[in-house]
């Protein structure tokens, strides 16, 4: 794999935060009001229950606990926390704590997968919830006390699932994998939406294009892009990608919803993506091995350099052979050279010589060789 494909894996991983920064204007202008598991809820489980229908593949074993945690993390907890921040905080003033989520997931990939983040990645990380909160936070944002609860504790959902995701791997089919999180998420979303919210809100034609696209594009597709990126990415560089879904929202905003970007905004909006582009070149040569490694491309198996490209030379990969003295039949005990005797390079023994002069040549070996055998 070369650059440019290193390049379009994390484009393609950064579809999922690119939708998820659409939800801000298709709650607020298309969806009905006040109801976030339920929104929560229809966006996961039909997405969910597709998947696993066309994959027919269940858990097995220790995967049915494994499968509902990273469910609960990455689907139930997160849609549902994301919703209610998106429904009390108005513009993309949830999308700040989002922003700390790089910051996060080093701190828990360092205790749980030994990652340790460099200075460039923390650094990184502070650039990028500068820059999102120079973007999101204007004069007239207001802190509602539960939209910020649930904005805090929705990205530390989302980087717990992030870290498990790469620590314990996944056992089956992109497909499967994602379709039995967004089954048992939605699972757990839909008697909840029931038990807090009551009925099922009434469903105009805007609502069902609402739904259409969180399900199909924000969900479906994103998620599917989503843990193949997490499968691929070292857990500090996927952690940057979710700062493109402020970035989207507020210029969304600005674009549909005629909101005004200031010349401050405009600076959070370089150094917030300037922050998710230093993100990726931090772990460029470790997304290259990780690629080889998940495509069965052949690496070198150095765990000191995991980096390295393997040599294209057929004895690259074979064992030097330990050398040996071979030892050199005679014919008889006489056969030694005598101590001071000389000998010419490029002289060959003859048939009339005596054995006691015998001298060693340079030449190639003489059929006496293939008649001692």
């Amino acid at each position: 794999m070369n650059r440019s494909s290193a390049v379009a894996t994390a484009l393609l991983t950064g579809v999922g935060p690119v939708t998820w920064g659409t939800t801000y204007v298709v709650t607020t202008e298309l969806l009905p009001p006040d109801r976030p598991l339920f929104t929560a809820a229809v966006r996961t489980l039909p997405a969910g229950l597709l998947l696993v229908a066309f994959a027919r593949t269940l858990p097995k074993g220790r995967w049915w606990w494994r499968a509902t945690v990273l469910a609960l993390l990455n689907i139930a907890a997160f849609q549902a926390l994301l919703f209610v921040s998106a429904y009390r905080l108005p513009g993309g003033v949830a999308a700040t704590f989002g922003a700390a989520g790089p910051l996060v997931v080093a701190g828990l990939a360092a205790w749980l997968l030994a990652e340790r983040a460099t200075g460039w990645q923390l650094a990184s990380g502070v650039a990028g919830l500068i820059g999102v909160g120079l973007v999101v936070l204007g004069p007239a944002a207001s802190l509602d006390p539960v939209g910020v609860a649930a904005g805090a504790l929705g990205v530390l959902a989302m980087a717990l699932g992030t870290v498990l995701v790469r620590r314990w791997g996944r056992p089956v089919g992109l497909l499967a994998y994602t379709g039995w999180q967004l089954a048992i998420g939605g699972l757990v979303l839909a008697p909840l939406s029931l038990l807090v919210e009551g009925a099922p809100p009434a469903v105009d034609a805007a609502a069902v294009w609402g739904y259409l696209w969180l399900g199909g594009v924000g969900t479906l597709v994103a998620y599917v892009l989503w843990f193949r990126g997490l499968a691929l990415l070292p857990a500090g560089q996927a952690a940057f990608l979710p700062l493109l879904s402020p970035v989207v929202a507020t210029l969304l905003g600005w674009l549909v919803l005629a909101e005004t970007l200031t010349p401050v905004q405009a600076a959070g909006f370089v150094l917030a993506l300037g922050a998710i582009a230093a993100g990726q070149r931090a772990e460029a040569p470790v997304l290259l091995t990780r690629w080889r490694a998940w495509t069965g491309v052949a690496t070198s198996t150095s765990p000191r350099s995991p980096t390295d490209v393997p040599s294209s030379s057929p004895t690259a990969e074979r064992p030097t052979p330990r050398p040996s003295t071979p030892s050199v039949p005679t014919s008889s005990p006489s056969t030694r050279v005598p101590r001071g005797s000389s000998a010419t390079s490029g002289s060959l023994p003859t048939a009339t010589s005596s054995a006691s002069t015998t001298v060693a040549s340079t030449a190639p070996p003489t059929p006496e060789v293939s008649c001692r055998r």
